[in-house]
């Protein structure tokens, strides 16, 4: 066990991390924590990702000197979580002047979808339904159809996909990281675009280490550097970690074999996670902007559950709700992890395509 992984159950155990002692799952808490963060949050619209955008105005302000914003959500197979990373793209490309979108975990050139938003050619539902299965989803193409309609309206100055080049996993998981690391420094590099990256938060938050459970059977939880890690070394706070969570709600399966993908719950999170007293602040979706938490003026209860080591659910595509606690991310506190979070009190699935 990590030297973070025995604070945080330690700290579970005396029960002065989480401040979840009271409420339940439908019931707002109000402990101090969650009065902070009613009291800090701005309420977010995740229901439609054409609407205006005026919520979102803080993302701007915390994305003003960088050159990379991750949006790393817990799971890709919520349509709230998929709506809010994309109405965060929308901002950060109309208002922001980022001009590089990356969707980790496929190739947009592999399936055509970078010459779809550049010259409208092809039929980008059909071009999806060749990527990978997470991408594989009305959320998705609604970005892209998105992307294109900007470009339509932008010729002289338009947004593009990122062109990384695929990873290895020649190296392992620790590889992995590296890899997809690399791939945005040479996007940036070579093209001077401010870049959007969208994909998971197990790479996308700054982990230095962190750690990743469930692991293949028969294998220790595994504890290494990410992305984000790497990136925050390499950008400094030129690169900002916007965390997307949720506290329950339903998920679109992705079984690789099957022909169609039914939802699944997700259940209320363990007391011990931070989506306990997320959601405990009370419904709905809010944009929080961590670095207040940090600050001097916050009340002491506040900076020390913010900077605590915790855990939060991470939903892969093996995810097994039945076994819930088991699917997570530790080593690391919010405040090491992420800049801002984006926290979805009940969810539903993602819409196959």
């Amino acid at each position: 066990m990590s030297e973070a992984e025995a604070k945080t159950e330690a700290k579970t155990e005396s029960g002065t991390a989480s401040g979840t002692a009271s409420g339940t799952a439908s019931e707002p808490m109000t402990g101090p924590v969650e009065r902070w963060i009613a009291a800090h949050a701005r309420p977010l619209e995740v229901s439609d990702a054409q609407g205006p955008l005026d919520d979102l105005r803080p993302l701007l302000d915390l994305a003003a000197g960088a050159r990379i914003v991750a949006l790393g959500a817990s799971t890709r197979q919520s349509h709230e979580l998929s709506v809010a990373a994309h109405r965060m793209v929308r901002i950060l490309v109309e208002e922001g002047g980022f001009r590089s979108v990356s969707l980790e975990g496929d190739e947009p050139e592999r399936v055509g979808l970078d010459t779809y938003i550049s010259t409208g050619a092809g039929d980008p539902r059909a071009m999806l339904a060749e990527a990978r299965s997470f991408w594989r989803t009305e959320e998705i193409l609604g970005l892209v159809h998105w992307m294109r309609s900007y470009n339509a309206r932008h010729p002289e100055d338009p947004v593009r996909f990122a062109r990384t080049p695929p990873v290895t996993t020649a190296e392992g998981l620790a590889g992995i990281e590296r890899g997809l690391a690399e791939g945005i420094v040479q996007w940036e590099e070579r093209s001077g675009d401010r870049i959007v990256h969208w994909g998971g938060f197990a790479h996308t938050a700054v982990g230095h280490p962190r750690t990743v459970a469930p692991t293949p059977p028969d294998s220790p939880p595994l504890t290494h550097r990410n992305a984000g890690s790497f990136l925050r070394e390499r950008f400094g706070e030129g690169y900002v970690s916007v965390g997307l969570t949720f506290h329950h709600g339903h998920l679109l399966g992705l079984p690789h074999s099957a022909p169609t993908r039914p939802p699944y719950g997700a259940p209320t999170p363990p007391p011990e996670f931070a989506e306990t007293v997320l959601g405990g602040a009370g419904p709905g979706a809010y944009l929080l902007d961590l670095r207040d938490g940090a600050g001097a003026a916050a009340p002491e209860p506040v900076r020390t559950w913010l900077d605590s080591p915790t855990r939060t659910r991470l939903v892969g595509p093996a995810y097994d709700p039945a076994d819930d606690a088991a699917h997570h991310l530790s080593g690391g506190a919010l405040t090491d992890w992420f800049d801002a979070l984006a926290h979805v009190r009940e969810v539903t699935a993602a819409r196959p395509l």
